[in-house]
């Protein structure tokens, strides 16, 4: 089977896959992650099709809607790139991508690196934030049931992998103790460079939230 008509079928499976899934998670997520891949890899040096399929598949299956399990992820990815005849190489490659590409917490040490992971990762770190990564933030924080904001409960910047994925802390604490730190873990030059424009548009945000939220006339 050639790379193209695997591409194709990759796309066709994930769709269904993630039929109905959380809106910041679903088949949308997966095709920004997907071009913003495409996008940033014209700048480097990587293997397209291990991006492609890297970026298709990186969100199969998020342990955050399996009870925590991190190993659905690869092994749907590896049930269906076998099926499609993938190199065994390639296969073992994308399984460490889904596995290591998560932030899962400011404290979390990835155990495998690679240049098209890199690329990947800058791709889905870009949309956790500007715009489009505030409005999957709160849609996420609605489906958990979060409060907006809370005063009284400070952001935990020294959370543990655990710890991080059990919080149920209100949304805008997710700023910081995730999105407004991505900017400074992108990987590549163009990844870097995309994110600082919306990482100032949160900022912008934020300010106009607190603004609202006590009441206060904009400067």
């Amino acid at each position: 089977m050639n790379k193209k008509q695997i591409l194709q079928n990759t796309i066709e499976f994930v769709k269904e896959t993630l039929k109905g899934a959380e809106g910041g998670h679903d088949f949308f997520h997966v095709e920004r992650v997907y071009k913003n891949a495409l996008l940033i890899a014209k700048n480097e040096n990587v293997d397209a099709f291990v991006v492609s399929l890297g970026a298709l598949l990186h969100d199969i299956a998020d342990s955050k809607f399996y009870d925590g399990d991190e190993t659905v992820g690869p092994q749907k990815a590896r049930a269906f790139l076998m099926n499609q005849q993938v190199d065994e190489d390639i296969i073992v490659h994308i399984e460490n991508i889904i596995a290591n590409i998560s932030f899962k917490g400011g404290n979390f040490k990835q155990n495998f690196t690679s240049a098209e992971l890199e690329v990947i990762q800058d791709a889905d770190r870009l949309d956790a934030i500007g715009a489009i990564g505030i409005a999957r933030c709160f849609n996420y924080g609605g489906y958990k049931n979060r409060e907006l904001y809370n005063p009284a409960i400070p952001p935990n910047l020294k959370m543990t992998k655990e710890e991080y994925k059990n919080s149920k802390a209100p949304t805008i604490n997710h700023f910081y103790e995730k999105l407004l730190l991505l900017k400074d873990k992108m990987n590549t030059q163009t990844g870097k460079s995309i994110a600082e424009q919306r990482h100032t548009y949160m900022e912008g945000f934020l300010k106009q939230f607190y603004n609202e939220w006590n009441a206060k006339k904009n400067d």
